[in-house]
């Protein structure tokens, strides 16, 4: 694959790292729930799984998504498999865009990522107002385009680990 003008080829992803940010997303929604509770803000396990799924999906997929959807449910006490259900789904999308997702630049990486997260946060709607918790309001329907927002902050971070530079060796042209 040749790589466009200006973009550096990136080490291969830590699989420790990889682990740890899902992990801090999930910490970080938990403390987001204790603190405010608010609906509109961004859903930061979504946004970290739909990182990992499209730039290492042999390593994260669908099942992770679903176990982390689990997560959630459990963490939110909402109906058990309502974020399994979205999580899954969106992590379906999103391995089924991953290739195309990466030949864009990151404002339109974004425009991909929006209906991703907007057809989770869909996904959980109905399944809320199918057993009767009634439709969310309508100011949470602003979760999912503050998520997509932080695409390109999300990218810069979580990509940092792998634009280290690498040891310089004088035979290995690279």
């Amino acid at each position: 694959m040749i790589l466009p003008r200006g973009q550096a080829l990136l080490l291969p992803a830590n699989p420790t790292f990889i682990w740890g940010s899902l992990a801090a997303a999930l910490a970080l929604q938990v403390l987001q729930g204790q603190l405010s509770g608010a609906a509109w803000l961004p859903d930061w396990m979504a946004l970290v799984l739909v990182f990992w799924i499209i730039h290492q999906p042999l390593r994260i997929g669908v099942g992770v998504a679903f176990v982390a959807g689990l997560c959630m449910d459990v963490h939110q006490g909402v109906l058990l498999g309502q974020h399994a259900l979205a999580y899954s789904a969106m992590g379906y999308l999103a391995v089924t865009l991953h290739r195309r997702v990466l030949w864009f630049d990151l404002r339109r990486q974004t425009l991909h990522v929006l209906p991703l997260l907007a057809i989770a946060f869909a996904l959980q709607a109905l399944v809320r107002l199918l057993a009767g918790h009634g439709a969310p309001p309508a100011l949470a329907w602003l979760s999912p385009f503050l998520t997509a927002a932080l695409w390109i902050p999300a990218t810069g971070v979580l990509l940092a680990p792998q634009r280290r530079p690498h040891a310089p060796d004088e035979n290995r042209p690279l």
